[in-house]
């Protein structure tokens, strides 16, 4: 913590008749910022009322969501200084007579491929010419059987399969196959009966009969209603999101040639022809009962029909690299319609978005040396441990958790492998084939790149070092398959973790973070998987009882809080999170009492309520009402408000420290109240 020290000068009397000792002056206390920013706070609402909008609410009340956003907040406000600090690296890179092969030749050709506004403007439809062609020349479901694993890789397909650790072998690599091929957001889109809903409908099928006649074709609202009609007999036996949270029920095990029989109108052999990959011996299949609906839809529609979906999906999923035409479509429906966005992003926003997605790792080498300062990460591997002794002694003190059950959350505790900032070993790009200002084979050739080195794990070990995600990206995520949690560098700055603030206010934002990500190890999904990383159960059946009471619980409070025009909020689906968010708050307040030990008052606030006021500060966020909604059907995670009112609504220590009394609007009753962890 950076502190400025207030020196005071001592004066010395000189006078010989002076005979007592003179007094030094008791230094003042040490000033520091409270790292809560007072200007955002409404002090009109009441913290025992309605803390969110008490921290936020001057904020949410001035704020303006930009043209180009679907929403704003502190991820967002990162997001975009981390994507100026990224552009400021391209332009570097880009300015020098790279060396052919080297990864600044890569990081500046993928830019400035992209950046060719004018060239791409030129071509139209022409860079999917041989695509399209491709997808014409299919004769016969034979041929489109083999399309269909081509389009797996190059554009999409109802199917798709990929290589990952094996949930219940969490030292080996297995191939997972699951569903896919849908254009709308999400299979309830297409079943939805609110009027809402019904315009999405009706505005997507016009949208792809707009593309359609963007690329010249005879007849697009045929064609567009034959590609509706094929997604949605596909989404009728898809899985609903709640659905594939479950990890248990998403693990089926069975061999090919098992799986293979249970889709017999596809030619499996055609299929696996560009799919590169040997035939597995087994395959985990991730909705079993969608693939007799898959084996239906296939032999439903004709060859031709087939023939126009895989082209929309083409079309759609390149549109963004396109002429302005497709490019300002695709927004249309995907920005504006599902998100209510009225504005794209600027193109160089874009183009560093591209870079981040497909060289993330070679961009993040020199972020991580410009802009994350050493002292960040030992702070941030202090607070950790911190946070694991906390979660230990919480574990210890459960009154409901049996004693076997606890020996083994302890262990899995001590397993937890945190990392922090930047990968130990970056990703290597050598085999990654960029030469040249052609946008759309750099694309491919990044797929191509990125599918093989996917398949390439199959039969090798586990990648400790790999991170999901790039260093100059806001985010943390847990894993459950490798029992690790990361903390990219992008989100060790301020609201988060502010290196200049007291400390209490990091206990309540990065220290609640990271309390998030353990306590997605002990989730309602989370806590299926054991230490070592696999898909085995290790409570009694009493514990597991008394647990899934508790979360049931939780499931009940979100069911209950509404957004826009009444839609409720799914607490089965939002469950995961919410139990993060409870049990990373609830045990970053342990560590931060039994740690932090400075118990001065800072902007009129206690160390407690500063605690709690860097917990609320970071979810700071508004939303269009169009992507609200969205994110209502599609985000395991909860509205920002309720991630903040509806944790605190279970914390004691919260109704303590801002004196929360019943008839407040804060106020649950004790015994409706939830604690988990």
């Amino acid at each position: 913590m950076k502190k400025t020290l207030l020196l005071t000068a001592l004066t010395v009397g000189l006078a010989a008749c002076q005979t007592q000792p003179v007094k030094q002056a008791a230094p003042a206390a040490p000033t520091v910022s409270s790292g809560i920013t007072l200007e955002n706070m409404d002090k009109n609402v009441r913290a025992q009322d309605d803390f969110y909008r008490h921290v936020n609410g001057k904020w949410l009340k001035e704020f303006e969501i930009p043209a180009d956003k679907s929403n704003f907040g502190a991820f967002n406000k990162l997001g975009d200084e981390s994507r100026e600090h990224v552009q400021a690296i391209i332009d570097e890179v880009s300015q020098k007579d790279n060396a052919p092969g080297s990864s600044e030749q890569k990081i500046a050709d993928i830019y400035r491929s992209f950046m060719d506004k004018e060239t791409i403007d030129s071509l139209g439809i022409k860079p999917l010419s041989m695509e399209l062609m491709k997808i014409d020349a299919i004769n016969d479901k034979d041929g489109l059987s083999e399309y269909m694993g081509y389009a797996d890789i190059y554009g999409s397909a109802p199917l798709g399969m990929y290589v990952y650790i094996d949930q219940k072998q969490s030292d080996q690599h297995i191939v997972y196959v699951g569903q896919s091929g849908l254009g709308l957001p999400d299979r309830d889109y297409y079943f939805k009966e609110d009027e809402k809903s019904q315009a999405i409908r009706d505005k997507y099928q016009v949208h792809i009969s707009n593309m359609f006649q963007l690329a010249g074709f005879d007849h697009p609202e045929a064609a567009a209603n034959t590609v509706y009609n094929i997604e949605k007999d596909l989404a009728e036996g898809q899985w609903t999101r709640i659905e594939n949270r479950d990890s248990e029920k998403t693990y089926n095990k069975m061999s090919f040639t098992e799986f293979a029989s249970k889709v017999p109108n596809i030619n499996w052999d055609r299929w696996l022809t560009h799919t590169m990959i040997e035939q597995p011996e087994h395959l985990v299949i991730a909705q079993p009962s969608y693939l007799d609906t898959l084996n239906e839809v296939f032999a439903q529609y004709s060859v031709d029909d087939w023939k126009n979906y895989y082209k929309w999906h083409m079309i759609s999923g390149a549109a963004p690299y396109l002429s302005s035409d497709f490019a300002d479509e695709n927004f249309a429906f995907n920005g504006t319609v599902l998100s209510g966005t009225t504005e794209q992003e600027a193109r160089w926003k874009r183009g560093v978005n591209l870079v981040n997605g497909l060289v993330g790792e070679l961009v993040g080498k020199v972020y991580v040396k410009k802009h994350f300062p050493p002292e960040a990460k030992t702070r941030m591997v202090n607070m950790i441990e911190q946070l694991r002794d906390a979660y230990g002694q919480s574990i210890k003190e459960l009154d409901w958790m049996g004693e076997e059950t606890k020996v083994k959350a302890l262990d899995k505790l001590a397993k937890f492998d945190p990392k922090v900032g930047y990968p130990d070993v970056w990703r290597d790009y050598s085999d990654l084939n960029i030469a040249g200002t052609d946008l759309m084979d750099n694309l491919k050739e990044a797929t191509r790149f990125f599918t093989k080195r996917n398949r390439d794990k199959l039969g090798q070990p586990i990648d400790r070092h790999e991170w999901g995600m790039n260093p100059q990206r806001v985010n943390a995520y847990y894993n459950p398959t490798k029992n690790e949690i990361v903390f990219p560098a992008a989100i060790l700055q301020t609201p988060f973790f502010n290196l200049e603030a007291d400390e209490a206010v990091n206990y309540g934002g990065i220290g609640a973070v990271i309390g998030h990500e353990m306590g997605h190890g002990f989730d309602d999904q989370g806590s299926k998987y054991d230490g070592d990383g696999n898909l085995k159960n290790w409570w009694t059946d009493e514990d597991r009882k008394r647990f899934e009471e508790r979360t049931n619980k939780l499931v009940e409070q979100y069911n209950q809080y509404t957004v826009v025009d009444g839609t409720h909020v799914k607490g089965e689906f939002t469950q995961g999170e919410n139990i993060g968010d409870l049990s990373g708050l609830s045990i970053a307040y342990k560590a931060f009492k039994k740690n932090y030990k400075d118990n001065r008052v800072i902007d009129g606030y206690t160390p407690e309520q500063r605690f709690f006021l860097g917990w609320a500060q970071v979810w700071m966020r508004k939303y269009r009402d169009e992507e609200l909604l969205r994110r209502i059907d599609t985000d395991p995670h909860s509205p920002s408000e309720y991630r903040t009112n509806g944790i605190l609504k279970n914390l004691p220590e919260f109704y303590q420290a801002f004196d929360v009394k019943p008839g407040d609007g804060m106020y649950l009753p004790a015994e409706e109240r939830v604690k988990i962890w």
